[in-house]
C-alpha cells in the first residue's frame, strides 16, 4: 500500500463498511457524516489537475495549505526575535501600540541590539542637553507664488487610498489628524466623503489615473472636478504622484475584489475590475510641462501649495526637472521623496524588492540637487518610508528632510498586526479591506484617539532626542549627528562623511565636482529622457 494514499484507502474501507452496515443504524450514520465528505474530497483531489500535491496526497495534502495560510502568524508570534525586521520588527510594532495607548513604552535591562554589528546607527548627544517644550514646532509650506501657505506638522499620515484602506480606517485616520492637528494624505484614490466627514486637514494626491478629477471615458485630467474638490477648505495642499517607493514606474493597482460600486463611483471606473493607474501621466510629457501643470493646479486650487512625490530612479531625470526649474523660474512648493522600503497594498515582487532608490540615498540626492541650484530654502522636502520612532524622524530631518510622513506606523496605531493580507481583502483587523464584516471590528472614535496619541508621543520623543543633542530646533539637525558602523575594518563614520553634501549654488558654476557631475551637464529641461 502506498503510504501517501493510506488516508484515502482507510477512508474507502470505512466508507464501504458503513454502506454495508446500513445507514439506518445511527452509529453508521454518524460515521458516514464524518468519513463521507472526506471520501468525496479524496476523490476530488485525485481527479483534479491544478495541484500536484493534492493528487499525490489526497485529503491530507490540504494540511500543507492550511499551514501555509497561518505561517505568517506562527512566524510573528513564535519564531521572530524582538528586533527582526520583516518588514517591521516586533519591537517597532509594540512601540507604536504602546504609544498609541499611552502605555509605558520604556524598555528594561538594556538594548536588544548588537551595537557592534555592521549597520548599527546612533545619534550624537551633547554634554549640555537642552529641555525642549512639547509644543510642536511646525513648518510653513508654500513658496513665493503660493497664496495660501500651509503650516504643517513635522509628522503626518502618508498617502493611503480609500480602496486600499476601508472607510472606517480612513475615517479614523482623518479624525486622528483632526484631534492631533496634522494632515492626512488621501493617496492616489482621490478625495472621498470619508476624508471630509471628520474635518481633518487633507493633502489631496493626484496620481496618473487622476481619480476623483478625471474624465470617465478618456481617463484624462478634468479641471472642473479638480476645482470642485481642491478648493474645499479641508484640502490644504495638492500632491502630484509621479511614483511611489514600493512600486516605482509601475502605477497603482487596486485589485478587482476591492473595487466596489462605491469606490468605482468615487474614482469614475468600472466596479469589479482591477483599477489600474497607468505608469506615467498624460497631463504632461516633459519637465517644463510638469512645472506648467503645477502652476495650473496652484491657480485652479486658489493658490494652495502644490508639489510632487517620487521615488528616485534614474538620477538624470530628476536633474532634468531641476534644469527646468532654472530655465522657467517655476518651483514646486514641496517635493515628497519616497524610498524603496515604502509600503503598498499590492505590488509585483520584482518592483517591491528590486526597483527604486532607498529613502536615505534618494533624500540626500534631492537635497543636494535643490541646494546645488540654490532653491533648497524655497522648497520643502517631505520624507516617506518606514518612519516609526522619534529617532527615525530625527534621522530623516538630519539627512535633509523638513517633514516626515508615516503610513504603516499610523496603521499600527489603528491596530494593524502586519498580517500582510492587504492585497486580498481579508485584513483581520478591518483596516485594509472593503469587507463590512471585517470592518465591524474597527472602532473609529477609539482608534482616532490612538492615532492622535501615537503622533503626539512620537513628536515628544523626537523633541527629547533633539534636546539630547543640545539643539533647540529641528532646523539645526545635521548629517554629522547620525553615526553608522560600517564594518570591522572601516570602523564608524557620520553621514556628513559617509555621503557627499553640496554647497549652496555649486551646480550653477561651470566646474562642478560631484559624483553626478557628468549627468548634471547632460541634463535637459526639454525632456525626461536620459541624454547620452
Amino acid at each position: 500500500m502506498n503510504t501517501r494514499h493510506c488516508f484515502f484507502i482507510v477512508s474507502c474501507v470505512i466508507f464501504a463498511f458503513i454502506i454495508g452496515w446500513g445507514l439506518d443504524n445511527h452509529r453508521a450514520f454518524y460515521l458516514f457524516a464524518v468519513f463521507g465528505p472526506l471520501f468525496i474530497l479524496a476523490l476530488h483531489d485525485i481527479w483534479q489537475k491544478k495541484s500536484n500535491v493534492l493528487r499525490n496526497y489526497p485529503v491530507i495534502g490540504h494540511l500543507r495549505y492550511m499551514l501555509l495560510d497561518i505561517r505568517p502568524q506562527i512566524h510573528q508570534y513564535f519564531v521572530e526575535s524582538e528586533t527582526e525586521s520583516t518588514p517591521f520588527s516586533r519591537e517597532q510594532r509594540l512601540l507604536v501600540s504602546e504609544r498609541s495607548r499611552l502605555a509605558n513604552d520604556n524598555i528594561p535591562f538594556g538594548t536588544l541590539r548588537d551595537v557592534y554589528q555592521e549597520g548599527y546607527e546612533w545619534f550624537s548627544h551633547s554634554m549640555q542637553p537642552q529641555k525642549i517644550s512639547d509644543h510642536e514646532m511646525k513648518v510653513a509650506v508654500g513658496g513665493d507664488d503660493c497664496l495660501k501657505p500651509y503650516v504643517a506638522s513635522r509628522l503626518n499620515v502618508s498617502a493611503m487610498s480609500f480602496g486600499a484602506l476601508g472607510k472606517k480606517a480612513v475615517l479614523a485616520l482623518n479624525l486622528g489628524a483632526k484631534l492631533g492637528d496634522f494632515y492626512q494624505n488621501t493617496g492616489e484614490g482621490g478625495l472621498t466623503p470619508y476624508h471630509l466627514e471628520n474635518r481633518g486637514d487633507v493633502v489631496m494626491q493626484i496620481g496618473t489615473g487622476y481619480f476623483g478629477c478625471r474624465e470617465k471615458k478618456s481617463g484624462k485630467f478634468c479641471e472642473e472636478l479638480f476645482i470642485e474638490k481642491s478648493t474645499l477648505a479641508q484640502v490644504k495642499m495638492i500632491e502630484i504622484k509621479i511614483s511611489q517607493g514600493a512600486k516605482p514606474a509601475h502605477g497603482g493597482v487596486l485589485p478587482a475584489v476591492k473595487v466596489t460600486k462605491e469606490i468605482a463611483a468615487i474614482r469614475n471606473v468600472e466596479p469589479g475590475v482591477d483599477c489600474i493607474s497607468p505608469p506615467s501621466h498624460s497631463a504632461f510629457r516633459t519637465p517644463i510641462e510638469m512645472l506648467e501643470f503645477i502652476v495650473k493646479l496652484r491657480e485652479l486650487s486658489g493658490g494652495k501649495p502644490v508639489g510632487f512625490k517620487l521615488c528616485i530612479g534614474i538620477h538624470q531625470e530628476f536633474m532634468n526637472v531641476c534644469k527646468a526649474m532654472l530655465q522657467t523660474g517655476t518651483l514646486p512648493d514641496f517635493i515628497t521623496v519616497d524610498g524603496a522600503e515604502g509600503g503598498t497594498g499590492a505590488a509585483p515582487v520584482e518592483f517591491t524588492n528590486n526597483i527604486g532608490v532607498p529613502l536615505n540615498e534618494g533624500l540626500i540626492f534631492v537635497h543636494n540637487c535643490l541646494t546645488g541650484i540654490g532653491v533648497r530654502d524655497k522648497i520643502k522636502i517631505i520624507a516617506a518610508g518606514k518612519v516609526i520612532s522619534g529617532f527615525d524622524l530625527a534621522k530623516k530631518l538630519a539627512l535633509g528632510a523638513d517633514i516626515c510622513n508615516s503610513a504603516r506606523g499610523m496603521m499600527f496605531s489603528l491596530g494593524c498586526i502586519q498580517s500582510r493580507r492587504c492585497h486580498n481583502n481579508t485584513c483581520p483587523t478591518g483596516i485594509a479591506t472593503q469587507d463590512d464584516k471585517l470592518m465591524y471590528g474597527l472602532d473609529v472614535e477609539g482608534k482616532a484617539v490612538r492615532v492622535k496619541n501615537y503622533h503626539h508621543q512620537t513628536l515628544h520623543n523626537f523633541h527629547e532626542v533633539l534636546g539630547a543633542a543640545g539643539l533647540t530646533s529641528p532646523d539645526d539637525l545635521l548629517p554629522q549627528h547620525i553615526w553608522r558602523r560600517l564594518n570591522q575594518s572601516e570602523g564608524v563614520e557620520n553621514y556628513a562623511k559617509l555621503y557627499e553634501y553640496l554647497d549652496v549654488g555649486v551646480l550653477l558654476g561651470d566646474d562642478v565636482e560631484w559624483a553626478h557631475a557628468e549627468e548634471w551637464y547632460k541634463a535637459s529641461a526639454e525632456t525626461f529622457a536620459v541624454l547620452v
